[in-house]
């Protein structure tokens, strides 16, 4: 198990953008971590006092990015991601701040090269899907080449 410090060694977001608390387990084709920060005043993503449910997709995003580092860990220095879309997100809430405890947040690659990778993701509370949906995430987009016309 890795702790927030240990994530936060491992991926850009520092501070109270570090979402995530703990990575409980993973494998080379998933995640699933745990965050507390959703009851968190201070979150940065909040508006008006409160967090939206859509701020679950930056919490999969997080864990995305902790399970490339993780899968990187012998390779050298992992490469840099880019969220390019997500796609069949279902908010089943309007917030996540109203949630006491934790969140289970949860990614699975369902596909990807050396250039791109395709995960599904979802955020939990006491075994109820809150938020769902697919991300694609493109790595090193500086060293892709354009196609030619």
């Amino acid at each position: 198990m890795l702790d927030r410090a240990a994530i936060a060694a491992r991926i850009p977001h520092q501070g109270t953008m570090c979402l995530l608390d703990a990575v409980v387990g993973w494998s080379a084709d998933h995640i699933a971590c745990r965050a507390n920060s959703h009851t968190d005043p201070a979150n940065p993503l909040r508006a008006d006092g409160r967090l939206g449910a859509a701020a679950g997709i930056e919490y999969a995003a997080q864990a995305m990015a902790v399970h490339g580092a993780l899968l990187a860990a012998g390779d050298g220095p992992p490469r840099q991601g880019y969220l390019t879309s997500v796609r069949g997100v279902e908010l089943h809430v309007a917030r996540l701040d109203d949630r006491p405890g934790h969140l289970d947040v949860r990614a699975e690659r369902l596909s990807g090269d050396a250039g791109h990778i395709l995960y599904q993701f979802s955020v939990e509370h006491d075994g109820r899907c809150l938020l769902a949906g697919r991300a694609a995430v493109v790595l090193d987009a500086s060293v892709l080449q354009e196609t030619p016309r």
